[in-house]
């Protein structure tokens, strides 16, 4: 029997145990002797087909359909209908029903090609409804390293590959962490399911628990219609919960429980659903350093931390910086070279920003160039002046990588005006790291 869930709702008896006994052997099916049963139990599961009877007291099909676009979008209808005249099933067609079936069913051969691809066509609107989401992010897979900590990198990715077994990826902000958990899925046994991102440090709290586990219509203000979370789309795929040291304590305490047995409920309801998801989770910050200070179950920790998967920063696999310049100019300008004086001022940059801030750089060279050399000219102002400053500071033995951070962060922010959406994104990094990174080091905006 397959997990696809249809819910049977008709006033007759006979119909309801007929089309439940036919139907049982291919899914799990449930019953509703009224289209008012039906709205409860549409409330409480998600259902990948319903098939109504059109004629029922108190409410009719028709409207029950209307309910149904209401509460679980991408849930398909058929309608059934007792009567030679085909208007009514007509009118719901054009309300968003699928199909309709004539009463007494003369061929459940054919019910059964409609229903199977009435659920195909649920699961493609889900789908579109998800990549909508995702509309804006772009799906990269490919990972570039010849260096000997990138090739243990991949070696870990292969072997975790292989299973469903929890996975942390740490690492700086901008090497590639989630690349890495693209990669764990695009090589595993759930690569035919959805692959969902999470930014755990990008959504604010109240938001992120529907993010994660969905919501009831009603729940909260704002929340018009049923939506189903992000553990729930990724059945059978993967979520990968991005910056999980930013999560809250509630929220952690309902991710251990998931994790512990699958469960969670939706924002605003009591049921207890089920999810079979693999979880891969990433961070920038210390989480046992997190754990000791209390701002992380030390139970969550453990249960994350299963496989770790450490990524280098880009300024200790230099070696890579050739490889990953040619890797993007291939991608922004395929007509483009670096010149040599170029790439020598690539590789002397420490990267605070690491391979995202990289692939910013060539990007505006490929735009800024006005040959097909890139030359030191065609790079951002910061980036020359760190080179200039380079020569001029004391041997990296007297400066430690911190100061050498902050003396960089302060420039790019002085150079912009304090402008910190601009600054971040020169520095490859998101506003929150920026603003952390600013509180760390005492930075304060000149006045004057």
């Amino acid at each position: 029997m397959s997990e696809e869930r249809i819910l049977v709702v008709d006033d007759e008896k006979l119909m309801r145990e007929y089309l439940k006994e036919l139907l049982e052997p291919e899914y799990r099916v449930d019953t509703a002797a009224s289209a008012l049963d039906a709205l409860k139990m549409l409330r409480d599961e998600v259902y990948d087909l319903v098939i109504t009877d059109l004629r029922m007291p108190k409410m009719d099909g028709i409207e029950l359909l209307k309910h149904v676009n209401d509460i679980s979008p991408g849930t398909q209808v058929i309608v059934l209908t007792a009567y030679g005249s085909v208007e009514s099933a007509v009118e719901a067609m054009k309300l968003g029903a699928y199909d309709y079936i004539g009463k007494p069913i003369q061929s459940p051969d054919e019910m059964e090609l409609k229903i199977r691809r009435a659920i195909e066509r649920g699961k493609l609107i889900r789908e579109n409804l998800y990549l909508r989401r995702e509309l804006e992010k772009k799906l990269k897979y490919d990972i570039v390293g010849k260096s000997p900590k990138m090739q243990e990198v991949f070696e870990k990715i292969a072997a975790v590959a292989k299973s469903d077994i929890t996975v942390l990826i740490t690492g700086e902000t901008g090497t590639g962490k989630e690349l890495v958990a693209r990669a764990i899925h695009e090589n595993s046994h759930r690569k035919d399911g959805m692959f969902v991102p999470v930014n755990c440090g990008a959504i604010p709290e109240n938001l992120l628990e529907s993010e994660l586990f969905g919501h009831e219509k009603g729940a909260f203000t704002g929340a018009y219609r049923r939506e189903i979370g992000s553990f729930e789309m990724a059945n059978g795929g993967t979520i990968f919960l991005d910056e999980i040291g930013e999560m809250s304590p509630h929220l952690q305490v309902k991710l251990l429980r998931v994790l512990q047995n699958g469960e969670f409920q939706r924002v605003g309801s009591p049921k207890v659903l089920k999810t079979d998801a693999r979880v891969i989770a990433a961070t920038n910050a210390d989480l046992q350093k997190a754990v000791e200070e209390g701002r992380f179950r030390q139970d969550l920790y453990y249960r994350l931390n299963v496989v770790n998967i450490k990524l280098p920063p880009l300024r200790e696999r230099r070696e890579d910086i050739p490889l990953l310049v040619h890797h993007f100019l291939n991608k922004y300008g395929p007509d483009k070279e670096v010149a040599p004086e170029t790439m020598k001022m690539l590789l002397s940059y420490d990267w605070p920003g690491n391979v995202r801030e990289l692939e910013n750089v060539i990007e505006s060279g490929c735009v800024l160039s006005k040959t097909n050399l890139i030359t030191p000219d065609d790079l951002p102002d910061y980036l020359r002046e760190a080179s200039k400053r380079k020569h001029r500071l004391p041997s990296d033995g007297d400066m430690s990588l911190a100061a050498v951070e902050r003396e960089h962060i302060k420039y790019v922010l002085d150079q912009n005006g304090w402008n910190i959406t601009r600054s971040a994104e020169i520095l490859g990094i998101d506003r929150v790291t920026l603003y952390n990174k600013i509180k760390k080091y005492g930075l304060k905006k000149q006045s004057g």
